[in-house]
């Protein structure tokens, strides 16, 4: 049987990583591990962006400062004139008060492939006091971003594609007067609920905030909601109509002290991989879900539809796997990131699984519905998309008994951390699944691998 490397750090991981199916014969008859996923990257970027902009100097503490989009986020906001002083499990910005800096001579901002902070500084480029060009790597320059440039061109700025009409770089020139800018935006139903975010988050800097009014639905609900429990938290004077139809975000912002919670997009991995351990117990710490800011905290329900025993206790939630795993019949459009845990647990359910609210993934790191499709395929497992015609709905079908292969089979990653992530959870039950570019996780969980060891080995792990 394959082992994992003695050191786990990104760095250290090889090119293809096999994994070792996990074993009850190591001597317990079942496994009960507690595993913190690092922040929030959601609250992170959020968090990193209204201390920039914000006045004073702001602490976020447990941010998610290791992983990739975190870091890009950092590198822009002080190429943007913040100031970042780094401390012991957090970080403190002093943020420039609603006046982005931009140097003519270091005018373009490479964001790989962060989407969040893609999203969340070309809003912010309407603070700048001069044009900013945002970009990325090759697949962040076939993301679209037209529906947010079409509403920052609203809001007064100029937005200009340097490549093609809908995607980055894209090169933004702000309004000559923020206080001329129109007070209230309406928004379609867009891609990303990002781009809404993106201008919630720039609104308390702007002379008289922002109305933004969604009278036609709302793309994945719960991010929306996030960005407005933040901003409420740390005492933006907002309104808003129950629905969220109608949101209105009054200027003016205090410095803040913001911890952040652990990621729950993280913890559905860990949730997932007990649920596909029979009888064993995977405890994530460090999120209430009755207090947590995040959609996918609500992940472990799904979980217990499909036969899992859900124990919640404090900041614990965990979950108890069943000998039996049921498919169900969901709606995942308030937790998208989590649709690919899913799928990994539906894998060995006793017949199809559906699932509503997927039609985003296809805009995410890379195409994640074909790459199930083919990944999840190479198994035997049959990944539907477009079902009657819905293109916001897909299946998951499992072979009657899915079974080890015989051979290596190499899963592809896409250089999409939750690709890899959720695919690497085949290996709880499966013999031979080896993990391509495993390094990919680091966008947001670094240490990935090393807590996946700990569902396997749980000596001297630190």
């Amino acid at each position: 049987m394959s082992v994992f490397p003695d050191q786990l750090s990104i760095d250290s991981l090889p090119e293809q990583l096999p994994l070792p199916k996990w074993s009850r014969s190591v001597g317990r008859p079942s496994l009960d591990v507690t595993i913190r996923p690092p922040g929030s990257k959601s609250l992170t970027n959020r968090a990193l962006l209204l201390a920039a902009i914000g006045p004073g100097e702001s602490t976020v503490n447990h941010p998610l400062i290791e992983a990739d989009d975190a870091q890009r986020m950092l590198t822009a906001i002080q190429q943007l004139g913040a100031i970042v002083e780094h401390e012991e499990n957090s970080v403190r910005i002093t943020g420039t008060n609603g006046q982005l800096c931009v140097d003519p001579s270091n005018s373009t901002i490479n964001l790989n492939n962060a989407g969040t902070a893609t999203r969340f500084l070309a809003a912010a480029a309407l603070l700048a006091d001069g044009p900013l060009t945002i970009t990325g790597n090759e697949r962040m320059q076939q993301r679209p971003i037209r529906e947010l440039g079409d509403l920052l061109t609203t809001l007064g700025a100029k937005v200009e594609y340097l490549k093609n009409d809908s995607c980055p770089p894209i090169r933004i020139t702000p309004p000559s007067d923020l206080a001329l800018i129109p007070t209230t935006v309406e928004i379609q139903p867009t891609q990303s609920s990002q781009f809404v975010s993106a201008l919630m988050l720039v609104a308390p800097m702007l002379p008289s905030g922002l109305t933004i009014t969604q009278p036609n639905g709302i793309t994945s609900e719960s991010y929306v909601r996030m960005t407005l429990e933040l901003l409420d938290h740390l005492g933006v004077q907002t309104q808003h109509s129950g629905d969220l139809s109608v949101i209105r975000i009054l200027p003016g912002m205090d410095r803040f002290v913001l911890d952040i919670e652990p990621d729950a997009s993280g913890a559905t991995y860990w949730w997932a991989a007990g649920a596909l351990l029979p009888n064993s117990l995977v405890r994530v710490k460090g999120i209430d879900q009755s207090k947590s800011q995040q959609g996918d905290a609500h992940f472990p329900e799904l979980l217990e539809q499909m036969g899992c025993t859900i124990v919640t206790g404090g900041d614990t939630i965990a979950c108890r796997g069943a000998e039996r795993l049921q498919p169900i019949m969901c709606d995942m459009r308030d937790m998208p990131d989590a649709v690919m845990s899913l799928a990994s647990v539906a894998c060995f359910a006793s017949g199809t699984t559906i699932i509503r609210g997927v039609k985003t993934l296809r805009v995410k790191e890379c195409d994640r519905i074909e790459a199930m499709k083919t990944e999840l395929g190479k198994l035997g497992v049959t990944v539907a998309d477009n079902l009657n015609g819905d293109e916001d709905a897909l299946s998951i079908t499992p072979p009657m008994n899915l079974e080890s292969p015989v051979s290596p089979v190499y899963m592809d990653t896409y250089d999409d951390h939750r690709i890899a992530m959720s695919l690497s959870l085949l290996a709880l039950r499966l013999d031979n699944i080896v993990i391509n570019d495993p390094k990919c996780v680091a966008k947001t969980y670094p240490s990935f691998f090393h807590d996946l060891r700990k569902v396997y080995d749980l000596s001297d792990l630190g």
